[in-house]
Formats: structure tokens, C-alpha cells, sequence
């Protein structure tokens, strides 16, 4: 059999960067051609970033996904690359999009993959499983191609497929078996949600065994506003088997020979429903310029551990990808805050974070010590700005009592960091995790003030073993905790009015964390709820809870996605809406 060189690139492109991109698939097409690679691929729309959304749209970004695809080969082909075909994602259209009056039916903006070679585009795929659940809206932007597309690399007949391809039985891969291929390429903007690469490795077995081939998955890594793609790239042979598999989170090119069989006579040109396209590119593979080599199977993460890097690459590449050169938060010296902070120092480090604490009169000396010492621990940037004689002039303008004065606290807060930031440039990171934005435990314009929120997919229970695990993994690298152990410990509070505890006005969280699960997540109704054990009193005013604060939650700041449904893109609910689960 030939022994092809494949190398996938796992790279961090950014949406909208087109030159910056392109750049990125030039230097990493070097790295690739200087392993002996004979065959390199780049994630599903490497060349625009992913996802575009109604950037699609516009006609002058299709204009220049599709010049800057021709500019790429010729481009590669001066760097002395011509020879190495490089399969890259793009946009590309063939008609106008399908809001247009003039719309064909069958025609429109594309999800592509292309073949590069010899200063040219040889072969193109475009993507045939739009999924349309989820973050997904493909099938609002796009067509779906209707032909498989498999080109010859040295002999090798290799077919394209791309991201949802994989996760649908039949269409493209059923295709391959046959069309007879040895090897599926399928590059992917598959975005990460908690254990998702628990599920990747079984699905790509599947789809080697249904496609008769080696199958090679390609991911992105990096932010994308509330998304975040983690790599897991891997290669799977026909037998199922695990060949290699990437880091998640990382930048990095996996290298691995394969030894595939090679491409027999043309068989038809129809599989299926689906039509085969055919390209050649080559009849044989140079000869390889060292040993044979293994891309290596690195070992997974922990679920913390995953979810912490999760949330570290999402907020550095939104502060970073935005042009941000620091972030501002309010350190209370509760759990909340701590966890973001510190996830906003792993990203950026302390010296470009700035923490406020902004005490009233119902702050405990505990929570100003323990914000202090958060602060000493990390090289935090640290203020103290008390906020009582704001508070005061407010109170002396306006008669005001009982929530109303609490709620005037945490927006004098939010007036204090949206002033730094416009005076120094910060981003605003808020703090609120996803148990209180589900129930509207927060006060708009005030605690839930900011750009972004690292934390806004996380649920309380899990703040604390995050924070736990933090300290943990610090330890075991020998350095400073970075949490004080009294965040973790102390029993949670807003510190608005004279001892106050979230127990006041919720229910425990372990308690309520289960409920949300199964309600927002699962989208259980109350029936389902009270039948999986909770106490029915608990589960109507929780659910009440949830549906009123919707108007909240659409004003809430964006933050990386680490479940199945994340508030936001995942989950749209109407806010005027008078449906409830009945009791």
C-alpha cells in the first residue's frame, strides 16, 4: 500500500480576518511541507473564520472569500509549495442567497472545502448536512452540495467532507464506500460543550466503518464570541481503531503516515442520491524524507480541567481577537468573582487585570480581606473604591427602601467599572454564573453590567469545583493557590442588606442546579421534574423563576458555551410570553 503523510493543521483563525487567515494557512503549509507531508487540511472555513452568520450576506465577503481563495493558490505556489495539495474551507456561492428575489433554487452561498495545487484550485466540495439545531443556523445561510467530491493524491483517492457530514449516517460517506475511497478527510468548526470528545471518537469509528476508509477529523481551536472550538483532531482507521489524536486547546499540526490502498479505476459517477466529483491531482507520492512517523495519541482531560481551558482560550481570544489590552471586574470576595478573576489572569495575566473591590456598609471585613488577598496571590491590578458616599447622594436625591436601596448598590457598582472602563480602556467582565442568570438572581445594569462573562454558562455547584480544582492543580505544580480558601467555604451572599445569604431568596443550590438541569438543559417539563424526584413546591417556583427573568437574559452580556444549552443562541424563548408549566 502507499504510505501517504497526512498532516492536519489545527489552528485558531478569526472570523472576518480573510488576509490574516490566509496567512495563517501559508505559514502552517510550510511547517507541514517541511514534515514531508504530501497532503495538509485546514478546518471548515479556514479562509473567512467560523461562524460568519449574516456576513454571508453581504456580496462584497463572498467577493473576497472567493478571490482570496485563487490569490492562496498562486500564493502558495511562490512559496515554493505548489506541490503539496492543501485542502482549505472557504465561502463560496454560486448564486444569490435565498432572501434575494432573484434566488435560484439550488444555487446560493456555500459551505466549501478546496483542493490547492500547483498554483491553482483543483477540486471543490461543498458541505452537504447543514445542521439547523443548537448554535447552528446553516440551513438559514447556506445550500447544500449535492456531490461527493474525491480527489487522487498520489494514487490515493481521497473524498472531502465537511464538520456535520460526519455527524449524519449516510449522505457523503456512505457516497465514499462507494466511490471506493481510501481515505475521508473532514474538516470541522466543531464547537466544544462539556465530554463532547466522549462523543467524537465513537461517531468518527462509525463513519470510518460506514465510509470503508481511514477517516481524518480536523478541528479548529480558538474564541469566537460565545463559542469555543477545542481541536481534538484525530485520524481513525477503517477497523476503527485509534491512529492519532491532537491536543485539545492547542494550536498544533498532527502528523501521521498512513498506509491506505491505493484508487482503482474510476467507478460511477453516481452513489446513491449523491453524485461523485472527480479531480487529479497525482499518480504517486515523493518518497518520504525520514522514518516513518506517528501523530501520537495524547491523553484526555479531566472534566475541570477541560472546562478551565474552555474558559481561559474563550476569554483570551474575545479580549484579544476585539483589539482589549486589559479586563476590569468587581472583586467581592465571593466565589463568583474569584473564579473569574482568575480565569482572566490564566488568560492574560495579572498585571493586565484590574480588580475593584467596592465596598458599602453591609460588606463584611471577611469578604474586603479575602478580595485583597485573591489580589496579593495573583498580581491583580487592585482598588479599593467604597461606594457608601455614591450611595448616599442618591439616597439624599431620591426616596427610595427595601430592594429598590439594594439594588441602587449594585448599579452604583456597575456605573464604577463601566466609568473605568471608558477612562482606561478596560473590558468589564461580569461575574454572574448561569444558576443566577437562569433565575434572575442579578440586577440589570448593576452586578450584571459588562462586555463579557466568562462564567455565564457555568452553574454555582460548578463554580466551586472549578475553583477547587484550580487550587488543586496549583498545588501540584508547587505554586500559590490562587483562590483564598474562604471564598470557597463561606456561604454565598450579595451583601446588600444586614446578613443577607443567597439561601434567603433561592433554593440550595445543589437543589436548584438539578432542577435548572433538567428544565433548561433537557427541557423537561414540570411533570417530568416532579416525576425525576424533585419536590413539586421547589420545581413551580423555580420554573416561575426562570420564565420571568427572560427580559433579563437578553440583556445579558455573551460568554463562552460549555454545555449542551447554553442561554443565548442555544436556547430562544419569546420574552412576552404567557405560557407556563401548570401545577
Amino acid at each position: 500500500m502507499p504510505t501517504l503523510r497526512l498532516a492536519l493543521a489545527q489552528v485558531n483563525p478569526t472570523v472576518g480576518d480573510i488576509p490574516g487567515n490566509a496567512a495563517l494557512v501559508r505559514r502552517w503549509t510550510r511547517a507541514a511541507a517541511g514534515s514531508g507531508a504530501h497532503l495538509v487540511a485546514f478546518p471548515e472555513m479556514m479562509l473567512t473564520g467560523y461562524p460568519v452568520e449574516d456576513l454571508v450576506y453581504r456580496e462584497s465577503f463572498v467577493a473576497a472569500s472567493r478571490a482570496a481563495l485563487d490569490a492562496l493558490a498562486a500564493e502558495l505556489a511562490e512559496d515554493g509549495l505548489g506541490d503539496l495539495p492543501v485542502i482549505v474551507g472557504y465561502l463560496d456561492s454560486d448564486g444569490p442567497a435565498r432572501i434575494r428575489a432573484d434566488a435560484t433554487p439550488g444555487r446560493g452561498p456555500r459551505n466549501a472545502a478546496a483542493v490547492l495545487h500547483g498554483g491553482a484550485v483543483v477540486a471543490r466540495y461543498y458541505k452537504h448536512h447543514l445542521p439547523n439545531y443548537g448554535v447552528f443556523d446553516e440551513d438559514r445561510y447556506f445550500v447544500a452540495g449535492s456531490d461527493l467530491t474525491v480527489v487522487r493524491v498520489g494514487g490515493v483517492d481521497v473524498a472531502l467532507t465537511i464538520c456535520e457530514d460526519i455527524w449524519q449516517a449516510g449522505g457523503p460517506f456512505a457516497a465514499a464506500r462507494e466511490a471506493g475511497v481510501g481515505l475521508v478527510v473532514n474538516i470541522n468548526g466543531s464547537p466544544y460543550e462539556l465530554d463532547k470528545d466522549d462523543v467524537r471518537l465513537p461517531l468518527v469509528q462509525r463513519r470510518a466503518a460506514e465510509a470503508g476508509a481511514t477517516v481524518a477529523y480536523v478541528n479548529m481551536i480558538g474564541g469566537q464570541d460565545e463559542l469555543v472550538f477545542d481541536g481534538d483532531s484525530m485520524i481513525v482507521a477503517t477497523d476503527g481503531t485509534l491512529l492519532a489524536r491532537a491536543p485539545q486547546f492547542t494550536e498544533t499540526m498532527l502528523v501521521h503516515d498512513l498506509d491506505v490502498p491505493p484508487g482503482g479505476p474510476d467507478l460511477p459517477a453516481t452513489a446513491g442520491a449523491m453524485g461523485i466529483a472527480r479531480a487529479h491531482v497525482s499518480d504517486a507520492l515523493p518518497t518520504l524524507p525520514s522514518a516513518g512517523l506517528t501523530g501520537g495519541i495524547v491523553d484526555r482531560c479531566t472534566a475541570e480541567e477541560e472546562i478551565w481551558r474552555a474558559l481561559v482560550l474563550g476569554l483570551r481570544d474575545y479580549v484579544e481577537k476585539n483589539g482589549f489590552k486589559s479586563v476590569v471586574l468587581g472583586l467581592s470576595g465571593g466565589i463568583d468573582s474569584a473564579v473569574v478573576a482568575t480565569i482572566a489572569v490564566d488568560a492574560l495575566g495579572g498585571r493586565r487585570v484590574a480588580g475593584v473591590s467596592m465596598p458599602s456598609e453591609y460588606s463584611s471585613e471577611h469578604s474586603r480581606d479575602d478580595a485583597a488577598d485573591l489580589a496579593k496571590r495573583q498580581g491583580v491590578d487592585y482598588r479599593v473604591q467604597p461606594i457608601a458616599p455614591m450611595v448616599d447622594a442618591f439616597l439624599a436625591n431620591l426616596t427610595l427602601s427595601g430592594l429598590a436601596v439594594e439594588n441602587l448598590q449594585a448599579r452604583v457598582r456597575g456605573i464604577t467599572l463601566m466609568a473605568l472602563s471608558n477612562q482606561e480602556g478596560h473590558l468589564v467582565l461580569t461575574t454572574g454564573n448561569k444558576s443566577e442568570l437562569a433565575v434572575g438572581y442579578s440586577t440589570l445594569y448593576g452586578d450584571s453590567v459588562g462586555g463579557f462573562n466568562p462564567i455565564k454558562d457555568v452553574p454555582k455547584t460548578l463554580v466551586w469545583k472549578l475553583a477547587r480544582w484550580r487550587n488543586e492543580e496549583a498545588l501540584r505544580r508547587g505554586e500559590t493557590p490562587p483562590i483564598p480558601e474562604n471564598s470557597i467555604s463561606k456561604p454565598p451572599s450579595a451583601e446588600l442588606r444586614p446578613g443577607q445569604l443567597d439561601s434567603d431568596s433561592l433554593p440550595d443550590y445543589e437543589v436548584l442546579d438539578a432542577i435548572l438541569t433538567g428544565y433548561v438543559d433537557g427541557d423537561l417539563g414540570r411533570d417530568g421534574l416532579v416525576a425525576a424526584g424533585h419536590d413539586p413546591e421547589v420545581v413551580d417556583r423555580t420554573l416561575r423563576l426562570v420564565d420571568i427573568a427572560e427580559y433579563k437574559r437578553r440583556q445579558s452580556a455573551p460568554g463562552t458555551k460549555i454545555s449542551i444549552k447554553a442561554f443565548g443562541r442555544d436556547r430562544r424563548l419569546p420574552i412576552t410570553n404567557r405560557f407556563r408549566e401548570r401545577s
